[in-house]
């Protein structure tokens, strides 16, 4: 005969049980209870948050992501999630969107997880010329991860800053379908207009890598960087609710870097969007005056884009 559920203690509220079940399931997830290699992979950061080292034959080492669970996730063990995937920028890590923004607390109560993995230090999440692959990396190894480990459901969107707007954009239109929104802010939109193939070698260069490791050279290797560039692939997007935002760096006051970044990559975007309205593919741009090329600029149009997302990913707004 099957145990019956026995009823809360008197004096014991019905939250407080369902707290305590939600704490013992946190437990067992974070290692506390379990021996399980997923377990001891993940490092437990707070009530939501963790690492996780995900091996990678992609990359050929292990790699991590950071993963934001929702409220519920120890007391619904049923139950699947969306996947909202933050992507970081140049010179930055995978820790950035918990560092610079209360991605946290903004995702607190919502039925979803974030998931926020490593692109290496330049932040452009490619498969490099003979090197490190992070385009698999994280359109594979980390959803299945997810979805083995984490009970992701197949619902994902994608968001990014600067090369990981390139990346939210990139992965998008050469997955097509993988992800029912991608949204940009100060993304690399055109890798092959005019100046930015310097700013891409640049950006590898800084990290005393050869300009060439990443998609070659952008005169004898033109096809690859087609291949890799996310207006080139634009017909991939149909069907992807998109959002665009872009500064024009006019006029950005104080230390005058960010400006001149944001102005050199407002062509880019332009034409990016301008291939979209052409082939009659929809998307919510934001372009405008001044700005710079930082979290200053990134936090409000994530807010901004979050109803796009947020519909996308079928999660309250």
């Amino acid at each position: 005969m099957p145990h019956l559920p026995q009823k809360p203690a008197a004096g014991v509220s019905r939250r407080t049980v369902a707290r305590a079940t939600a704490a013992a399931g946190l437990a067992a997830l974070f290692g506390a209870a379990t021996g399980t290699a997923t377990a001891r992979a993940a490092t437990r950061l707070g009530p939501r948050a963790l690492d996780v080292s995900v091996p990678s034959a992609a990359l050929g080492r292990s790699a991590p992501v950071r993963l934001i669970l929702p409220s519920d996730f120890g007391a619904r063990p049923e139950k699947k999630y969306p996947v909202l995937y933050l992507l970081h920028g140049a010179h930055d890590d995978y820790t950035s969107w918990t560092r610079e923004t209360d991605i946290e607390a903004f995702t607190a109560g919502r039925d979803l997880i974030v998931a926020m993995p490593d692109a290496g230090p330049t932040g452009i999440p490619s498969a490099w010329r003979g090197g490190p692959d992070y385009e698999t990396f994280q359109m594979t190894e980390v959803p299945a991860l997810l979805a083995r480990d984490y009970r992701a459901s197949g619902v994902r969107a994608v968001a990014g800053v600067s090369t990981g707007g390139y990346g939210a954009m990139a992965h998008a239109a050469r997955h097509p379908g993988a992800f029912t929104a991608a949204a940009s802010y100060s993304g690399v939109l055109d890798t092959t207009a005019p100046g930015v193939p310097a700013i891409m070698d640049a950006i590898v260069a800084r990290e005393n890598l050869p300009a060439a490791s990443l998609w070659g050279n952008p005169v004898f290797n033109l096809l690859t960087w087609r291949d890799f560039n996310p207006r080139a692939r634009a017909t991939g997007l149909r069907g992807t609710a998109l959002y665009v935002s872009q500064g024009s760096g006019v006029g950005n006051g104080g230390d005058p870097l960010p400006g001149i970044l944001e102005s050199a990559l407002w062509p880019s975007a332009q034409g990016f969007a301008r291939t979209l309205a052409l082939m009659g593919i929809p998307a919510t741009t934001h372009f405008y005056g001044g700005g710079g090329h930082d979290w200053a600029h990134w936090k409000p149009e994530f807010t901004a884009s979050w109803p796009i997302l947020a519909r996308a990913l079928g999660v309250p707004e």
